[in-house]
């Protein structure tokens, strides 16, 4: 069995927690969680217990890693990404990421891939609200690519942010065009997926990213384009919720361990 952890105790968490219980994770034992919130840890811990799955709620990063897990599940924030990753890595336990907005960081991103390598560790990307990793690291490896990123989302998701505009609810919008570093900047959460997808592609420089508004939408749309020579591809995904990302870590995990990896 693989021992596995949870940093970032949230909705996302909750759903790596709730595979965990309904079996959909075997090879794999829950044994810790931490959050900067300590009541989010507690709780998520004690709904393992419930089910008769013994779960340490952590008080610390260091608490975590003392367990010597195989395995973290990052589902906080690019920030804790950043204070997680080269600990962890040393501690030889692999990441699965959520926060893939840490890497618009190059400096960062270099040094967890030597941290990796020197300790024998690896992070997972998980897709998140996206997809396509396969097919645009494929057709960007063949040479002369280039790749942009559409984000769609409703005027009331945004009402809450610095760029909310009350235009916003009557007309369509852009509320930013750029590129990925540009985007996770000024989007440390929101625009997370286009960095995945430019990582997996053209670089976070090359990637053009545009994010528009619409009236009355709900949910989500991500959409990749990549083009070469001879490909082109679009992949298109709408989610209504953010649970699609929290499936998404439970996909990679269980592809880690599989005899038969997609």
């Amino acid at each position: 069995m693989k021992k596995l952890v949870i940093v970032g105790c949230g909705r996302l968490a909750g759903i790596v927690a709730d595979a965990a219980i309904q079996g959909l994770l075997p090879e794999y034992d829950l044994v810790g969680v931490y959050s900067r919130t300590a009541a989010k840890a507690e709780t998520l811990a004690a709904r393992l217990q419930q089910h008769g799955k013994p779960c340490m709620a952590c008080g610390s990063l260091s608490e975590l890693l003392a367990l010597k897990p195989d395995y973290l599940v990052e589902s906080a924030s690019p920030a804790a990404m950043k204070e997680l990753a080269v600990p962890a890595l040393e501690n030889g336990t692999s990441i699965v990421t959520l926060s893939i907005g840490a890497f618009a960081d190059t400096p960062f991103y270099e040094q967890v891939i030597d941290t990796a390598r020197r300790y024998g560790t690896r992070v997972y990307i998980a897709s998140g609200a996206t997809g396509g990793f396969d097919v645009l690291r494929t057709a960007t490896l063949m040479g002369h690519a280039s790749a942009c990123f559409l984000n769609k989302k409703g005027a009331k998701a945004l009402r809450k942010t610095p760029h909310y505009d009350p235009a916003m609810e009557t007309e369509p919008r852009i509320v930013f065009s750029g590129t990925a570093r540009e985007a996770i900047s000024v989007f440390p959460t929101g625009l997370n997926v286009s960095v995945a997808t430019s990582l997996a592609s053209v670089g976070p420089e090359k990637m053009q990213v545009t994010m528009q508004s619409i009236p009355d939408y709900e949910g989500d749309t991500q959409r990749v384009e990549i083009k070469n020579d001879q490909v082109h591809a679009v992949i298109d995904v709408y989610s209504a919720t953010s649970e699609i990302a929290g499936w998404s870590v439970v996909s990679t995990l269980r592809n880690i361990v599989s005899p038969i990896v997609f």
